[in-house]
């Protein structure tokens, strides 16, 4: 099997020694750029599976790489900064991040992460009995992972398609915003909710018209998130 290609954007000596020490001997391979630049341009010629990337970088800042990053990638990121102010994670989740950790770090919870990230990609198959879900003009096909509504297809990162997933999986049906942490993010995500309310977020700028008349996913105040009728 082909080792999952991570993409560490650093600039600091020891934390790019750190960060390959702790991903190699999980079992990842790791490539290195220490600018943004660098990372962008070897988003687009190397593919990586997962980027990893610091805010604090010698030309553009981690936010703008993140946001231009975004414009023509899904590939999952995990934000890795020393900022961890919660304006700076909600800034970053908001742009595209799937997930914000902080130095210093743990290795145990650095791969925790990764291997969280790394979860919510598209489910391989499509749930049995239910090729593609339909409500309105929202269409998606579990096959292919893609989504369309009002005929146009949409660009979703992994976490924003797997959250879409498990919504449309469980439509009519009011789901907690920590069922959907779990599922969705993992079990050590439970309480998180800004993390999920900014994924939601996301989501509604792509999937609505009009987002402050909202026509899919719908906010049942103090309890989660539901798309479509409630059955």
């Amino acid at each position: 099997m082909t080792p999952t290609d991570v993409l560490v954007v650093e600039d600091e000596p020891r934390f790019q020694r750190l960060i390959r020490f702790v991903l190699e001997a999980g079992g990842y391979r790791v490539r290195q750029a220490a600018s943004g630049g660098e990372c962008l341009q070897a988003v687009a010629q190397q593919f990586p599976d997962l980027l990893i990337l610091d805010l604090m970088l010698p030309d553009l800042d981690g936010f703008e790489v993140c946001r231009r990053v975004r414009e023509v990638s899904a590939v999952p990121i995990i934000i890795l900064t020393a900022k961890g102010a919660e304006e700076d994670k909600v800034k970053g989740l908001r742009l595209g991040a799937d997930d914000y950790v902080v130095k210093p770090f743990s290795a145990q919870e650095l791969l925790a992460r990764v291997e969280a990230v790394l979860r919510r990609s598209p489910p391989s198959h499509a749930p049995q009995g239910q090729p593609s879900f339909v409500w309105g003009d929202l269409r998606i096909d579990f096959l292919s992972h893609t989504v369309t509504v009002r005929d146009k297809q949409l660009h979703l990162s992994p976490t924003e398609y797997r959250l879409l997933h498990e919504l449309a999986l469980h439509s009519g049906r009011v789901l907690t915003s920590d069922e959907l942490l779990e599922k969705v993010w993992g079990p050590s995500y439970r309480g998180e909710h800004e993390v999920l309310r900014v994924a939601v977020w996301r989501l509604r700028q792509k999937l609505e018209e009009d987002p402050p008349n909202l026509q899919f996913i719908r906010t049942i105040p103090g309890v989660g998130y539901l798309l479509g009728s409630p059955s």
